[in-house]
């Protein structure tokens, strides 16, 4: 029988609530047809779908302030995690539109694919895309790869006071193992799907073709932007995306 393929994310703080775990999972099963565990790592499992494996966010050596932020995604990376195998990391505030099936298949099992980060299109007009890559999506051998927290732990002063955002060290610690997943099948319902102002105040952002993610960072986050948003500035509203809630839901 083969081995179930896992599938894991973190919630920690008052920012997202039980129900993004759950619509997370729910959205998995749907769009995951191998066998497969579905883990949270938390603070805090009240309201937590009992199908969901529940653990106790793993210890991070970190600065208080840099607990709150994507550094702890570092913590991922021991190699005593309570599973083993292939997995992939999911950020809470995403939305599954496509099989998941792939993301398992791509490139080798050894190979870390990630996310190419978005940028807004004006850096870009005198220079490529750095390599950089974007951390909500990623995939990786669980227990093998405490490299990456090693190195962490030997500069980390130099990495807390050197790059922004956090996921710009990861990659530089898997630059030997990094590979981009295929651009159309993560985008950014930010860069991808939203009218640029000031048609963003009469047009509904629309769905990307062949997405199987889409990423929310920043805000809003998918409840609002299937609500409509109403951001500090003009630019920053959005009209309600209907075509969402099918996506996003349990």
């Amino acid at each position: 029988m083969t081995e179930p393929v896992h599938v894991l994310c973190l919630k920690w703080g008052s920012r997202y609530s039980a129900e993004y775990v759950n619509i997370l999972y729910h959205s998995v099963r749907r769009h995951l047809k191998r066998s497969f565990q579905f883990h949270c790592f938390t603070d805090n499992p009240e309201g937590i779908d009992s199908e969901v494996h529940i653990h106790p966010i793993p210890e991070i050596d970190l600065p208080a302030q840099a607990m709150k932020g994507g550094w702890r995604k570092l913590c991922l990376f021991r190699n005593d995690l309570p599973m083993s195998g292939l997995g992939i990391f999911l950020d809470l505030d995403i939305a599954i539109t496509g099989s998941l099936d792939e993301f398992f298949d791509f490139g080798s099992a050894d190979q870390i694919p990630i996310i190419h980060n978005w940028v807004p299109w004006h850096k870009r007009i005198f220079r490529p895309d750095p390599q950089i890559g974007n951390s909500s999506v990623f995939r990786f051998q669980i227990n093998q790869c405490k490299f990456i927290l090693d190195q962490f732990h030997q500069e980390k002063d130099w990495a807390l006071s050197t790059f922004r955002p956090p996921q710009s060290y990861l990659t530089h610690c898997i630059r030997s193992r990094m590979t981009y997943w295929p651009k159309e099948w993560v985008r950014s319902f930010k860069r991808h799907c939203c009218p640029i102002f000031p048609l963003n105040l009469a047009l509904t952002p629309k769905e990307p073709k062949n997405c199987k993610i889409l990423v929310f960072h920043g805000r809003p986050d998918p409840d609002e932007a299937i609500r409509g948003y109403k951001g500090k500035a003009l630019r920053h509203s959005l009209r309600p995306s209907p075509w969402l809630a099918a996506h996003w839901k349990l």
